[in-house]
Protein backbone atom coordinates (compact mmCIF):
# COMPACT_ATOMS: atom_id res chain seq x y z
CA UNK A 1 0.00 0.00 0.00
CA UNK A 2 1.21 3.73 -0.95
CA UNK A 3 -0.05 6.38 1.26
CA UNK A 4 0.67 9.52 -1.51
CA UNK A 5 -0.84 12.11 0.71
CA UNK A 6 -3.63 12.57 3.58
CA UNK A 7 -6.28 12.59 1.05
CA UNK A 8 -5.62 9.56 -0.48
CA UNK A 9 -8.11 6.99 -0.47
CA UNK A 10 -5.00 4.68 0.86
CA UNK A 11 -5.25 6.68 3.76
CA UNK A 12 -8.88 7.66 3.85
CA UNK A 13 -10.47 3.72 3.23
CA UNK A 14 -7.66 1.40 4.58
CA UNK A 15 -5.30 2.81 6.97
CA UNK A 16 -7.51 5.32 8.85
CA UNK A 17 -10.36 3.26 9.36
CA UNK A 18 -7.68 -0.21 10.29
CA UNK A 19 -6.28 1.95 12.72
CA UNK A 20 -9.82 3.02 14.11
CA UNK A 21 -10.67 -0.43 14.55
CA UNK A 22 -7.61 -1.88 16.24
CA UNK A 23 -7.20 0.86 18.51
CA UNK A 24 -11.29 0.05 19.77
CA UNK A 25 -10.93 -3.71 20.10
CA UNK A 26 -7.91 -3.48 21.90
CA UNK A 27 -8.04 -2.90 25.84
CA UNK A 28 -7.12 0.49 26.97
CA UNK A 29 -3.38 -0.04 28.32
CA UNK A 30 -2.93 -1.26 24.76
CA UNK A 31 -4.57 1.68 22.76
CA UNK A 32 -1.09 3.99 23.09
CA UNK A 33 1.10 0.86 21.21
CA UNK A 34 -1.34 0.82 19.08
CA UNK A 35 -1.42 4.45 17.84
CA UNK A 36 2.87 3.92 18.21
CA UNK A 37 2.79 1.14 15.75
CA UNK A 38 0.56 2.98 13.88
CA UNK A 39 3.02 5.86 13.61
CA UNK A 40 6.34 3.58 12.38
CA UNK A 41 3.56 2.02 9.70
CA UNK A 42 2.63 5.08 8.30
CA UNK A 43 5.69 6.55 8.15
CA UNK A 44 7.49 3.36 6.98
CA UNK A 45 4.77 3.85 4.10
CA UNK A 46 5.56 7.31 3.08
CA UNK A 47 9.60 7.14 3.33
CA UNK A 48 10.81 3.15 3.95
CA UNK A 49 14.21 2.84 5.33
CA UNK A 50 14.44 6.41 6.28
CA UNK A 51 12.39 6.35 9.39
CA UNK A 52 15.98 5.25 10.78
CA UNK A 53 16.52 9.22 11.01
CA UNK A 54 13.20 9.39 13.12
CA UNK A 55 14.59 6.82 15.31
CA UNK A 56 17.37 8.74 15.81
CA UNK A 57 15.86 12.15 16.68
CA UNK A 58 13.76 9.93 19.26
CA UNK A 59 16.20 7.93 20.99
CA UNK A 60 18.18 11.63 20.72
CA UNK A 61 15.93 13.94 22.49
CA UNK A 62 14.53 10.66 25.01
CA UNK A 63 18.17 10.26 26.28
CA UNK A 64 19.53 14.24 26.19
CA UNK A 65 16.56 15.11 28.04
CA UNK A 66 16.93 12.48 30.64
CA UNK A 67 20.45 13.87 30.96
CA UNK A 68 18.87 17.05 31.61
CA UNK A 69 17.32 15.85 34.54
CA UNK A 70 20.19 14.23 35.70
CA UNK A 71 22.07 17.45 35.46
CA UNK A 72 19.01 19.27 37.55
CA UNK A 73 18.98 16.82 40.12
CA UNK A 74 22.78 16.81 40.57
CA UNK A 75 22.62 20.99 40.89
CA UNK A 76 19.86 20.61 43.36
CA UNK A 77 21.61 18.11 45.62
CA UNK A 78 24.73 20.61 45.30
CA UNK A 79 22.86 23.45 46.01
CA UNK A 80 21.23 22.06 49.05
CA UNK A 81 24.69 20.67 50.92
CA UNK A 82 26.03 24.32 49.77
CA UNK A 83 26.56 26.96 53.03
CA UNK A 84 28.21 29.63 51.35
CA UNK A 85 26.63 32.52 48.96
CA UNK A 86 29.32 32.61 46.56
CA UNK A 87 29.42 28.33 46.14
CA UNK A 88 25.92 28.68 45.68
CA UNK A 89 26.19 30.90 42.71
CA UNK A 90 29.21 29.00 41.18
CA UNK A 91 27.39 25.75 41.11
CA UNK A 92 24.08 27.73 39.53
CA UNK A 93 26.46 29.08 36.72
CA UNK A 94 28.49 25.96 36.27
CA UNK A 95 25.12 23.71 36.18
CA UNK A 96 23.95 26.14 34.17
CA UNK A 97 26.58 25.79 31.28
CA UNK A 98 26.43 22.31 31.48
CA UNK A 99 22.85 22.16 30.19
CA UNK A 100 23.18 24.39 28.11
CA UNK A 101 26.19 22.50 26.57
CA UNK A 102 24.18 19.30 26.79
CA UNK A 103 20.53 20.60 25.26
CA UNK A 104 22.80 22.32 22.34
CA UNK A 105 24.22 18.86 21.30
CA UNK A 106 20.43 17.50 20.77
CA UNK A 107 19.78 20.38 18.78
CA UNK A 108 22.78 20.11 16.65
CA UNK A 109 22.00 16.25 16.09
CA UNK A 110 18.54 17.54 15.07
CA UNK A 111 19.15 20.90 12.70
CA UNK A 112 22.49 18.91 11.90
CA UNK A 113 20.38 16.10 10.07
CA UNK A 114 17.86 18.03 8.69
CA UNK A 115 20.63 20.40 7.61
CA UNK A 116 22.74 17.68 5.85
CA UNK A 117 20.19 16.04 4.31
CA UNK A 118 18.16 19.22 3.12
CA UNK A 119 20.70 21.59 2.38
CA UNK A 120 24.18 20.78 1.74
CA UNK A 121 23.29 20.25 -1.69
CA UNK A 122 22.34 24.09 -1.90
CA UNK A 123 25.21 25.30 -0.04
CA UNK A 124 28.15 23.19 -2.16
CA UNK A 125 25.86 24.23 -5.35
CA UNK A 126 26.67 27.91 -4.39
CA UNK A 127 30.05 27.15 -3.26
CA UNK A 128 30.35 25.78 -6.83
CA UNK A 129 29.33 29.13 -8.47
CA UNK A 130 31.68 31.14 -6.48
CA UNK A 131 34.53 29.15 -7.52
CA UNK A 132 33.23 29.72 -11.65
CA UNK A 133 32.66 33.37 -10.38
CA UNK A 134 36.79 33.44 -9.32
CA UNK A 135 37.87 31.58 -12.52
CA UNK A 136 39.21 28.83 -10.13
CA UNK A 137 40.00 25.19 -11.80
CA UNK A 138 38.82 23.24 -8.98
CA UNK A 139 34.47 22.34 -8.03
CA UNK A 140 32.77 20.45 -4.88
CA UNK A 141 30.75 17.47 -5.93
CA UNK A 142 27.36 18.38 -5.03
CA UNK A 143 25.73 15.38 -2.42
CA UNK A 144 22.23 14.21 -2.73
CA UNK A 145 20.37 12.74 -0.77
CA UNK A 146 17.39 10.97 0.57
CA UNK A 147 15.39 13.03 2.66
CA UNK A 148 12.33 11.38 4.92
CA UNK A 149 9.17 12.82 4.20
CA UNK A 150 7.58 15.41 7.32
CA UNK A 151 11.67 15.86 8.62
CA UNK A 152 11.24 19.65 9.02
CA UNK A 153 8.21 19.21 10.77
CA UNK A 154 9.31 16.69 13.33
CA UNK A 155 12.76 17.85 13.62
CA UNK A 156 11.20 20.97 15.44
CA UNK A 157 9.22 18.76 17.32
CA UNK A 158 12.47 17.65 18.69
CA UNK A 159 13.71 20.82 19.48
CA UNK A 160 10.99 22.14 20.94
CA UNK A 161 10.55 19.41 23.24
CA UNK A 162 14.66 19.60 24.46
CA UNK A 163 13.89 23.70 24.68
CA UNK A 164 11.20 23.17 26.74
CA UNK A 165 12.79 20.21 29.24
CA UNK A 166 15.57 22.54 29.53
CA UNK A 167 13.77 25.81 30.48
CA UNK A 168 11.81 23.58 33.10
CA UNK A 169 8.40 23.77 31.33
CA UNK A 170 8.15 20.22 30.86
CA UNK A 171 10.06 17.45 32.69
CA UNK A 172 11.77 14.73 30.53
CA UNK A 173 9.80 11.69 29.98
CA UNK A 174 11.13 8.72 31.22
CA UNK A 175 8.92 6.41 29.30
CA UNK A 176 10.69 6.08 25.61
CA UNK A 177 7.36 4.92 24.44
CA UNK A 178 5.66 8.41 25.28
CA UNK A 179 7.75 10.28 23.87
CA UNK A 180 8.34 8.22 20.33
CA UNK A 181 4.63 8.65 20.16
CA UNK A 182 5.03 12.34 20.75
CA UNK A 183 7.07 12.45 17.85
CA UNK A 184 5.23 9.53 15.30
CA UNK A 185 1.68 10.37 15.51
CA UNK A 186 0.59 9.45 12.24
CA UNK A 187 -1.95 12.13 11.28
CA UNK A 188 0.71 15.11 12.04
CA UNK A 189 3.63 13.44 10.78
CA UNK A 190 3.85 14.78 7.13
CA UNK A 191 2.61 17.79 7.35
CA UNK A 192 2.43 19.08 10.81
CA UNK A 193 0.53 21.16 12.84
CA UNK A 194 4.14 21.08 15.01
CA UNK A 195 3.04 19.92 18.02
CA UNK A 196 4.66 20.66 21.29
CA UNK A 197 4.83 17.78 23.99
CA UNK A 198 2.18 19.72 26.34
CA UNK A 199 0.16 19.87 23.62
CA UNK A 200 -0.49 15.80 22.96
CA UNK A 201 1.51 13.57 24.73
CA UNK A 202 -1.24 13.13 27.89
CA UNK A 203 -4.00 12.68 25.15
CA UNK A 204 -2.15 10.12 23.40
CA UNK A 205 -0.99 8.11 26.06
CA UNK A 206 -4.53 8.05 27.95
CA UNK A 207 -6.09 5.01 25.35
CA UNK A 208 -9.39 6.79 26.04
CA UNK A 209 -12.13 4.85 23.81
CA UNK A 210 -13.57 6.54 20.89
CA UNK A 211 -16.91 8.49 21.57
CA UNK A 212 -19.58 9.12 18.58
CA UNK A 213 -19.32 12.82 19.01
CA UNK A 214 -15.22 12.99 18.54
CA UNK A 215 -15.89 10.60 14.97
CA UNK A 216 -18.49 12.41 13.71
CA UNK A 217 -17.16 16.16 14.24
CA UNK A 218 -13.71 14.59 12.86
CA UNK A 219 -15.52 12.90 9.96
CA UNK A 220 -16.82 16.16 9.36
CA UNK A 221 -13.73 18.20 9.56
CA UNK A 222 -11.99 15.66 7.40
CA UNK A 223 -14.98 15.92 4.55
CA UNK A 224 -14.58 19.49 4.73
CA UNK A 225 -10.78 19.43 3.92
CA UNK A 226 -11.45 17.24 1.13
CA UNK A 227 -13.63 19.46 -0.01
CA UNK A 228 -11.15 22.56 0.11
CA UNK A 229 -8.41 20.47 -1.71
CA UNK A 230 -10.24 18.25 -4.43
CA UNK A 231 -12.89 21.14 -5.33
CA UNK A 232 -11.17 23.93 -5.30
CA UNK A 233 -7.02 23.58 -4.60
CA UNK A 234 -7.32 21.08 -7.60
CA UNK A 235 -9.25 22.77 -10.09
CA UNK A 236 -6.82 25.86 -9.61
CA UNK A 237 -3.81 23.62 -9.86
CA UNK A 238 -3.68 23.55 -13.58
CA UNK A 239 -4.33 27.55 -14.36
CA UNK A 240 -1.26 28.05 -12.00
CA UNK A 241 1.05 25.53 -13.02
CA UNK A 242 0.84 26.70 -16.78
CA UNK A 243 1.46 30.42 -15.45
CA UNK A 244 5.04 29.52 -13.10
CA UNK A 245 6.05 26.76 -15.83
CA UNK A 246 5.29 28.94 -19.18
CA UNK A 247 4.85 32.41 -18.45
CA UNK A 248 8.23 33.30 -20.37
CA UNK A 249 7.79 30.97 -23.01
CA UNK A 250 4.19 32.39 -23.77
CA UNK A 251 4.75 36.14 -22.65
CA UNK A 252 1.80 36.06 -20.64
CA UNK A 253 1.31 39.81 -19.34
CA UNK A 254 1.46 41.42 -15.57
CA UNK A 255 -2.31 40.59 -15.38
CA UNK A 256 -2.28 36.75 -15.74
CA UNK A 257 0.92 36.92 -13.92
CA UNK A 258 -0.61 38.43 -11.22
CA UNK A 259 -3.57 36.15 -11.09
CA UNK A 260 -1.60 33.11 -11.08
CA UNK A 261 -0.05 34.55 -8.13
CA UNK A 262 -3.29 35.70 -6.52
CA UNK A 263 -4.83 31.66 -7.73
CA UNK A 264 -1.58 30.05 -6.66
CA UNK A 265 -2.12 31.72 -3.15
CA UNK A 266 -5.53 30.03 -2.97
CA UNK A 267 -4.75 26.67 -4.13
CA UNK A 268 -2.19 26.72 -1.16
CA UNK A 269 -4.57 27.88 1.12
CA UNK A 270 -7.24 25.04 0.21
CA UNK A 271 -4.80 22.55 -0.09
CA UNK A 272 -2.93 23.21 2.92
CA UNK A 273 -5.29 23.79 5.57
CA UNK A 274 -7.64 21.23 3.58
CA UNK A 275 -5.07 18.73 4.66
CA UNK A 276 -4.53 20.29 8.14
CA UNK A 277 -8.70 19.56 8.38
CA UNK A 278 -7.68 15.77 7.53
CA UNK A 279 -5.22 16.27 10.38
CA UNK A 280 -6.91 17.59 13.11
CA UNK A 281 -9.99 15.60 11.86
CA UNK A 282 -7.99 12.45 12.17
CA UNK A 283 -6.58 13.27 15.35
CA UNK A 284 -10.17 14.42 17.06
CA UNK A 285 -11.55 10.50 16.46
CA UNK A 286 -8.91 9.56 18.88
CA UNK A 287 -9.79 12.22 21.12
CA UNK A 288 -6.29 13.76 20.78
CA UNK A 289 -6.60 17.56 20.11
CA UNK A 290 -4.25 19.00 17.86
CA UNK A 291 -3.24 22.96 17.34
CA UNK A 292 -5.33 24.48 14.59
CA UNK A 293 -2.56 25.67 12.34
CA UNK A 294 -5.20 28.57 10.59
CA UNK A 295 -7.47 31.23 11.56
CA UNK A 296 -9.19 32.83 8.62
CA UNK A 297 -5.86 34.44 7.28
CA UNK A 298 -6.96 36.23 4.48
CA UNK A 299 -9.30 38.32 7.21
CA UNK A 300 -6.03 40.11 8.14
CA UNK A 301 -5.56 43.71 8.19
CA UNK A 302 -1.86 43.54 8.05
CA UNK A 303 1.47 41.07 7.05
CA UNK A 304 1.73 40.51 11.17
CA UNK A 305 -1.84 39.65 12.03
CA UNK A 306 -1.63 37.73 8.52
CA UNK A 307 1.24 35.05 9.76
CA UNK A 308 -0.51 35.07 12.98
CA UNK A 309 -3.35 33.61 11.61
CA UNK A 310 -1.41 31.64 9.19
CA UNK A 311 0.56 28.50 9.90
CA UNK A 312 -0.03 29.59 13.03
CA UNK A 313 1.73 26.92 14.66
CA UNK A 314 5.09 27.49 12.96
CA UNK A 315 5.00 31.01 13.94
CA UNK A 316 4.78 30.67 17.14
CA UNK A 317 7.58 28.21 17.31
CA UNK A 318 9.59 30.48 15.34
CA UNK A 319 8.85 33.33 18.33
CA UNK A 320 9.16 31.04 21.00
CA UNK A 321 12.73 29.40 19.77
CA UNK A 322 14.05 32.67 18.28
CA UNK A 323 12.50 35.69 18.57
CA UNK A 324 12.23 35.50 22.44
CA UNK A 325 16.00 34.08 23.18
CA UNK A 326 17.12 36.78 21.01
CA UNK A 327 15.24 39.83 22.15
CA UNK A 328 15.72 38.35 25.60
CA UNK A 329 19.54 37.76 25.05
CA UNK A 330 22.16 40.43 26.88
CA UNK A 331 23.39 42.34 24.25
CA UNK A 332 20.26 42.74 22.54
CA UNK A 333 18.62 44.12 25.98
CA UNK A 334 22.02 46.62 26.23
CA UNK A 335 21.01 47.41 22.49
CA UNK A 336 17.42 48.39 23.37
CA UNK A 337 18.38 50.09 26.53
CA UNK A 338 20.42 52.19 24.96
CA UNK A 339 17.99 52.52 22.14
CA UNK A 340 15.24 53.93 24.23
CA UNK A 341 17.44 57.21 25.62
CA UNK A 342 18.18 58.19 21.85
CA UNK A 343 14.84 56.82 19.77
CA UNK A 344 12.24 56.87 22.34
CA UNK A 345 9.50 54.24 23.48
CA UNK A 346 8.46 53.06 20.24
CA UNK A 347 11.54 52.90 18.36
CA UNK A 348 13.96 52.45 20.89
CA UNK A 349 12.77 48.50 20.85
CA UNK A 350 12.67 48.15 16.99
CA UNK A 351 16.74 47.51 16.62
CA UNK A 352 16.60 44.43 18.73
CA UNK A 353 13.35 43.38 17.38
CA UNK A 354 14.58 44.04 13.17
CA UNK A 355 17.60 41.53 14.14
CA UNK A 356 15.39 39.16 15.59
CA UNK A 357 12.69 39.64 12.88
CA UNK A 358 15.65 38.82 10.43
CA UNK A 359 16.60 35.68 12.04
CA UNK A 360 12.93 34.35 12.56
CA UNK A 361 12.40 35.28 8.23
CA UNK A 362 15.96 33.51 7.10
CA UNK A 363 15.15 30.64 9.24
CA UNK A 364 11.69 31.38 7.85
CA UNK A 365 12.74 31.38 4.17
CA UNK A 366 15.11 28.49 4.54
CA UNK A 367 13.21 26.33 6.59
CA UNK A 368 10.46 26.41 3.21
CA UNK A 369 13.32 25.01 1.00
CA UNK A 370 16.70 25.14 0.44
CA UNK A 371 16.20 28.08 -2.91
CA UNK A 372 17.40 31.38 -3.20
CA UNK A 373 13.21 32.48 -3.68
CA UNK A 374 12.93 30.92 -0.58
CA UNK A 375 15.26 33.69 1.09
CA UNK A 376 13.58 36.21 -0.92
CA UNK A 377 10.06 34.99 0.24
CA UNK A 378 11.34 35.31 3.68
CA UNK A 379 13.50 38.42 3.34
CA UNK A 380 10.51 40.20 1.35
CA UNK A 381 8.25 39.62 4.32
CA UNK A 382 10.75 40.66 6.80
CA UNK A 383 11.32 43.84 5.03
CA UNK A 384 7.03 44.38 4.64
CA UNK A 385 7.15 43.78 8.41
CA UNK A 386 9.79 45.80 9.86
CA UNK A 387 8.77 48.65 7.15
CA UNK A 388 4.85 48.39 8.91
CA UNK A 389 6.47 48.76 12.41
CA UNK A 390 8.71 51.79 11.17
CA UNK A 391 6.19 53.91 9.77
CA UNK A 392 3.58 53.39 12.01
CA UNK A 393 3.49 56.67 13.50
CA UNK A 394 3.46 58.36 10.63
CA UNK A 395 0.82 56.08 9.34
CA UNK A 396 -1.55 56.98 12.21
CA UNK A 397 -0.59 60.84 12.01
CA UNK A 398 -2.14 60.56 8.12
CA UNK A 399 -5.01 58.91 9.05
CA UNK A 400 -5.74 61.13 11.87
CA UNK A 401 -4.86 64.29 9.53
CA UNK A 402 -7.58 62.91 6.94
CA UNK A 403 -9.80 62.10 9.41
CA UNK A 404 -9.96 58.21 8.61
CA UNK A 405 -11.20 55.99 11.01
CA UNK A 406 -9.45 52.70 11.17
CA UNK A 407 -12.54 50.88 12.60
CA UNK A 408 -14.69 51.97 9.63
CA UNK A 409 -15.41 49.18 7.34
CA UNK A 410 -13.93 50.86 4.15
CA UNK A 411 -10.53 51.17 5.50
CA UNK A 412 -10.91 47.43 7.10
CA UNK A 413 -11.69 46.40 3.49
CA UNK A 414 -8.86 47.91 1.98
CA UNK A 415 -6.31 46.63 4.13
CA UNK A 416 -7.88 43.20 4.00
CA UNK A 417 -7.26 43.83 0.29
CA UNK A 418 -4.40 45.24 0.42
CA UNK A 419 -2.85 42.57 2.89
CA UNK A 420 -4.41 40.10 0.07
CA UNK A 421 -2.16 41.44 -2.44
CA UNK A 422 1.22 41.58 -0.58
CA UNK A 423 0.58 37.74 0.50
CA UNK A 424 0.32 36.75 -2.78
CA UNK A 425 3.45 38.60 -4.60
CA UNK A 426 5.33 36.69 -1.50
CA UNK A 427 3.88 33.06 -2.61
CA UNK A 428 4.73 34.36 -5.93
CA UNK A 429 8.37 34.30 -4.75
CA UNK A 430 7.80 31.19 -2.90
CA UNK A 431 6.47 29.05 -5.98
CA UNK A 432 8.97 30.29 -8.68
CA UNK A 433 11.58 28.02 -9.81
CA UNK A 434 14.23 29.98 -8.91
CA UNK A 435 15.43 34.18 -7.99
CA UNK A 436 15.52 34.72 -11.48
CA UNK A 437 11.93 33.38 -12.01
CA UNK A 438 11.16 35.78 -9.23
CA UNK A 439 12.31 38.99 -9.89
CA UNK A 440 11.53 38.57 -13.81
CA UNK A 441 7.49 37.94 -12.60
CA UNK A 442 7.98 40.70 -10.44
CA UNK A 443 8.97 42.58 -13.45
CA UNK A 444 6.19 41.77 -15.54
CA UNK A 445 4.17 42.27 -13.68
CA UNK A 446 5.20 46.24 -12.67
CA UNK A 447 5.66 46.85 -16.21
CA UNK A 448 2.96 45.03 -17.98
CA UNK A 449 0.20 44.96 -15.70
CA UNK A 450 -3.52 45.34 -17.19
CA UNK A 451 -6.74 43.53 -16.35
CA UNK A 452 -7.63 43.35 -19.76
CA UNK A 453 -6.18 39.82 -19.75
CA UNK A 454 -8.66 39.05 -16.99
CA UNK A 455 -11.63 39.52 -18.63
CA UNK A 456 -10.89 38.91 -22.49
CA UNK A 457 -11.43 35.04 -22.26
CA UNK A 458 -7.36 34.36 -21.60
CA UNK A 459 -8.14 32.87 -18.18
CA UNK A 460 -10.31 29.84 -20.47
CA UNK A 461 -7.30 29.12 -22.94
CA UNK A 462 -4.83 28.29 -19.73
CA UNK A 463 -6.79 25.02 -18.34
CA UNK A 464 -10.14 26.55 -16.93
CA UNK A 465 -13.62 26.55 -18.33
CA UNK A 466 -16.48 28.62 -17.32
CA UNK A 467 -17.68 25.44 -15.42
CA UNK A 468 -14.93 25.27 -13.58
CA UNK A 469 -15.25 28.76 -12.93
CA UNK A 470 -18.40 28.81 -11.89
CA UNK A 471 -17.97 26.10 -9.39
CA UNK A 472 -14.72 27.84 -7.78
CA UNK A 473 -16.54 30.77 -7.22
CA UNK A 474 -19.53 28.99 -5.00
CA UNK A 475 -16.89 26.59 -3.33
CA UNK A 476 -14.83 29.66 -2.43
CA UNK A 477 -17.96 31.81 -1.19
CA UNK A 478 -18.40 28.06 1.09
CA UNK A 479 -15.32 28.47 2.44
CA UNK A 480 -15.76 32.13 2.96
CA UNK A 481 -19.00 31.98 4.60
CA UNK A 482 -17.60 29.24 7.21
CA UNK A 483 -14.90 31.80 7.81
CA UNK A 484 -17.01 34.67 8.30
CA UNK A 485 -19.16 32.40 10.97
CA UNK A 486 -16.04 31.56 12.33
CA UNK A 487 -14.67 35.05 12.99
CA UNK A 488 -17.55 35.99 14.91
CA UNK A 489 -16.62 33.14 16.96
CA UNK A 490 -19.16 30.68 16.50
CA UNK A 491 -18.48 27.13 15.31
CA UNK A 492 -20.09 26.13 12.21
CA UNK A 493 -19.87 21.99 13.66
CA UNK A 494 -21.52 22.80 16.51
CA UNK A 495 -24.26 25.44 14.67
CA UNK A 496 -24.68 22.72 12.40
CA UNK A 497 -24.96 19.77 15.32
CA UNK A 498 -27.63 21.86 17.25
CA UNK A 499 -30.12 21.55 14.52
CA UNK A 500 -32.73 18.75 13.60
CA UNK A 501 -32.03 15.60 12.02
CA UNK A 502 -33.55 16.30 8.93
CA UNK A 503 -31.47 19.61 8.83
CA UNK A 504 -28.03 18.48 9.57
CA UNK A 505 -28.11 15.23 7.48
CA UNK A 506 -28.76 16.97 4.03
CA UNK A 507 -25.62 19.15 4.76
CA UNK A 508 -23.41 16.33 5.34
CA UNK A 509 -25.06 14.53 2.12
CA UNK A 510 -24.69 17.76 0.28
CA UNK A 511 -20.71 18.14 1.46
CA UNK A 512 -20.47 14.26 0.50
CA UNK A 513 -22.18 14.54 -3.11
CA UNK A 514 -20.22 18.36 -4.11
CA UNK A 515 -17.05 16.14 -3.58
CA UNK A 516 -18.15 13.41 -5.48
CA UNK A 517 -19.73 15.33 -8.63
CA UNK A 518 -17.64 18.41 -8.50
CA UNK A 519 -14.24 17.21 -7.38
CA UNK A 520 -11.21 18.06 -9.98
CA UNK A 521 -10.16 14.22 -10.82
CA UNK A 522 -10.03 12.34 -13.86
CA UNK A 523 -9.00 13.16 -17.43
CA UNK A 524 -7.95 16.77 -17.84
CA UNK A 525 -6.65 16.80 -13.28
CA UNK A 526 -3.69 16.65 -11.88
CA UNK A 527 -3.95 16.27 -8.18
CA UNK A 528 -1.82 18.33 -6.25
CA UNK A 529 1.25 16.64 -4.40
CA UNK A 530 1.26 17.49 -0.61
CA UNK A 531 2.70 20.71 -0.47
CA UNK A 532 4.22 21.44 2.38
CA UNK A 533 5.07 17.43 3.15
CA UNK A 534 8.14 18.65 0.89
CA UNK A 535 9.07 21.10 3.43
Amino acid sequence: MQITSYISVAYLAVFLPAALLLYTIVPKKVRPFVLLAAGFTFFWFISEFLIAYLLVSILSIYLIGLWLEQLKGKRAAALSAASDKEEKKRIKKQSQTRQLLVVLLGVLINIGILAVLKYSPFFFTNVNLILRLTHAKVGVEVPQFLTPIGISFYSLQAVSYLHDVYKDKIKADRNLARVALFMSFFPVIMEGPICRYSDTADALYSGERLHYKNLTFGAQRIAFGIFKKIVIADRLNIFVTTIFKDYEAFDYDGGLILLGAIFYTIELYMEFSGTIDVVIGSGEMFGVRVPENFRQPFFSKSITEFWQRWHITLGTWFRDYIFYPVTMSKPMKKLTKSARKTLGRHYGPMPASIIAFFCVWFCNGLWHGAGWQFILFGMYHFVLISLGSLILPLSNLVLGKLKIDRNKFPYKLFTILRTALLVSIGEMFFNSRGFHDSIHMLKRILTTFTFKSWFDGSVFSLGLDPYDVLILVIAIAVVFTIGIIKEKGKSPRECIGAKPIFVRWPIYIALVVSIIVFGAYGAGYIPIDPIYANF
